[in-house]
């Protein structure tokens, strides 16, 4: 592959743009500057840099990021920033897109890639893919809720119950936590599906009420615990999580 048309799919900008960084000597490989823009190059496993900013090679992109408070999973956000804020400008040119929305004060895991196949077989309902939620509650989670979430509550719109694949108290909860929100008690759930506003929803369905929502895990991939709120990493090899097969 040609290193413009490297830095092209990475994001670098337009084919003139990535034409004129590497003629202009911004570009290194293994410290050394490479200044012809029709230089072939093995892009498997090739990190870069461009103007001094490390980079490595990605067919597709795939990025875990720390979702913090007040940020909105929208390319053209209407009340707060976008989560989109939070990337460099090579990731937003080559379009990643969160695989499901968490809400703007909805914390932790989010899962951004191109791969729009990607995001079609994560989000589909037929994989049934868990997502745990740790969930800061205003009254204390009696043993009566669990059973009701894990048995299946109906909403105010759908007449159809949905339930929680799994629900437990947690004592005192520990996530990250609202001003001025006082002592919650904390619940943690499973769910298999998306629907708007579900955990919410759900719990008000029992008598309780969120105060405080973070996703901690996705499939089989947990928010790493280094991961500061606002940070992203790339995922890859064994860091990718496959979802389970639909039930037949």
């Amino acid at each position: 592959m040609k290193l413009s048309q490297v830095l092209y799919t990475q994001g670098f900008g337009a084919r003139r743009e990535c034409e004129g960084l590497i003629v202009s000597g911004f570009v290194r490989i293994a410290g050394e500057v490479h200044d012809d823009p029709f230089e072939e190059v093995d892009p498997h496993g090739l990190q870069f840099s461009v103007r001094g900013e490390s980079w490595p090679f990605r067919e597709k992109a795939l990025i875990v990021l720390n979702k913090p408070a007040g940020h909105e999973c929208s390319q053209k956000p209407k009340h707060h920033p976008s989560v989109y804020s939070l990337l460099p400008p090579p990731l937003r040119r080559r379009d990643v897109q969160a695989v499901g929305r968490l809400d703007e004060d909805t914390t932790g895991l989010l899962l951004l890639t191109d791969d729009g196949g990607l995001i079609h077989r994560w989000t589909s309902p037929k994989h049934h893919v868990p997502k745990v939620y740790e969930i800061g509650c205003k009254h204390p989670v009696s043993a009566e809720q669990v059973q009701q979430l894990l048995h299946g509550v109906t909403l105010l719109d759908d007449p159809v119950p949905v339930r929680a694949a799994a629900a437990e108290a947690t004592g005192l909860f520990a996530g990250p936590q609202p001003d001025g929100a006082g002592e919650l008690h904390g619940l943690r759930m499973t769910l298999t599906e998306g629907k708007y506003h579900q955990v919410k929803r759900m719990v008000a369905a029992v008598g309780n009420r969120v105060e405080a929502l973070h996703r901690s895990r996705y499939g089989a991939l947990t928010l790493p615990a280094d991961l500061a709120p606002g940070q992203w990493r790339w995922l890859d090899g064994p860091q990718v999580i496959t979802p389970p097969a639909a039930p037949q």
